[in-house]
């Protein structure tokens, strides 16, 4: 069996693909991993800066609406 590809393999040949080739790969791969995002996405968990943020989310919110009004 040979080596598995990555998506650095595959790129260069989706790449080459024409418009209408292209729309049919994305028919076919949504169609094929409609179940099966949660299990990628439990077999893969987010990195620890993914979601993270230094500052508090909703601090930006309150800023800059002194003048409003």
């Amino acid at each position: 069996m040979g080596k598995p590809l990555t998506a650095d393999d595959v790129l260069p040949i989706v790449a080459s693909l024409t418009p209408k080739e292209k729309a049919r790969l994305l028919r076919l791969i949504s169609a094929r991993s409609a179940g099966s995002a949660a299990a990628a996405y439990a077999a893969t968990p987010p990195g620890r800066d993914e979601f993270s943020s230094d500052t508090d989310p909703l601090a930006w919110d309150g800023e800059g609406w002194e003048d409003v009004g």
